[in-house]
């Protein structure tokens, strides 16, 4: 019998190779499980394709000196993935102790401005998303009657895995949460109805479609929540600016109390004098800070919602 570096017996067809590898990597990340198990089987199945008079457990056993066996093929992966993270991770912002340095610090994070940036994207995405599902799925049950429908469904199905793909990276990329970066793994040894019955028993695709439909709602929020703060955030810092430069005014013509006026006649907000203008200034400034604490804050819990509905948890028996 073929053993392993390890002592341990390697396994003799490619499903338990595949399983064998999942269950050394229990306990990490499930996208760096995804992108393993794909890896590993789109190798093993090129080998054996190059080796058409060789069984499997032939062909594993061996590419195990040059692959590895499942247990040292986890561990390679998870050595690799510490130095990847370790070289895409932004430098980690300076800490600060003080409850005021903790609040203006946020300025200099980067995943301030990549969670800023995603949540005035989503309304694009989930506006695409929205009308992809639900077109997708009025045809599917328009055409289900028809020999054509078959085919457009599974077709789908196909293409929302491959939003699904695109949406983790983009999520990765704006929030560093790490995604799926190959397709699922373990369909392409199997007849062609089990592949099919397993694109629709997969939870996974039920999840994307939720996943893809809420992106809407949630796109809406998102943009509505960063063009209104920080709008009415930049508006109050650049006010007193503006009066200071003569491009606005201030005026008291409304029952006594200072009125701001951009020349143009826009814009009209009541104020006191310059105290109040400087109060306005004050508060705008806070209310930007406050605006990127609560992009930042939106970002981590979207991160972990996409990795929930849209990364496949490893199941171990």
């Amino acid at each position: 019998m073929n053993t392993a570096a390890t002592g341990r017996p390697l396994p003799t067809n490619i499903p338990d190779y595949l399983e064998h590898l999942r269950r050394s990597l229990a306990g990490a990340d499930p996208a760096l499980i995804q992108d393993a198990l794909y890896d590993a089987e789109e190798y093993l199945r090129s080998e054996l394709t190059e080796n058409p008079d060789k069984s499997e457990a032939d062909v594993i056993a061996q590419v195990a000196s040059s692959y590895g066996a499942p247990d040292e093929v986890a561990d390679i992966y998870r050595d690799t993935e510490v130095k990847v993270q370790t070289a895409l991770r932004a430098p980690p912002p300076r800490k600060h102790r003080s409850l005021f340095g903790k609040f203006f610090g946020v300025i200099a994070e980067p995943r301030t401005y990549a969670a800023l940036f995603y949540m005035l994207l989503s309304l694009a995405t989930g506006i695409f998303y929205f009308t992809w599902v639900v077109t997708g799925l009025s045809l599917s049950l328009g055409l289900g009657i028809l020999i054509i429908g078959i085919p457009f469904v599974i077709l789908f199905f196909g293409s929302v895995r491959m939003l699904s793909l695109l949406e983790g990276r983009i999520v990765e990329v704006m929030r560093g949460e790490r995604m799926p970066r190959r397709p699922l793994y373990g369909t392409r040894g199997k007849p062609l109805i089990a592949r099919i019955g397993e694109l629709f028993s997969d939870p996974r695709s039920w999840t994307t479609l939720v996943y893809m439909l809420l992106m809407l709602p949630l796109g809406i929020l998102y943009f509505t929540l960063a063009v209104t703060l920080l709008s009415i955030s930049l508006s109050f810092v650049a006010a007193p600016i503006l009066v200071m430069l003569g491009i606005g005014e201030v005026n008291t013509n409304f029952d006594g109390l200072g009125i701001f006026g951009f020349v143009d006649g826009m814009s009209n907000v009541p104020f006191g004098g310059p105290l109040m203008l400087l109060m306005l200034f004050v508060l705008g400034v806070v209310l930007l800070f406050a605006t990127l604490h609560l992009a930042r804050g939106i970002g981590y819990m979207h991160g972990h919602l996409a990795k929930h509905l849209l990364v496949k948890t490893a199941q171990y028996a």
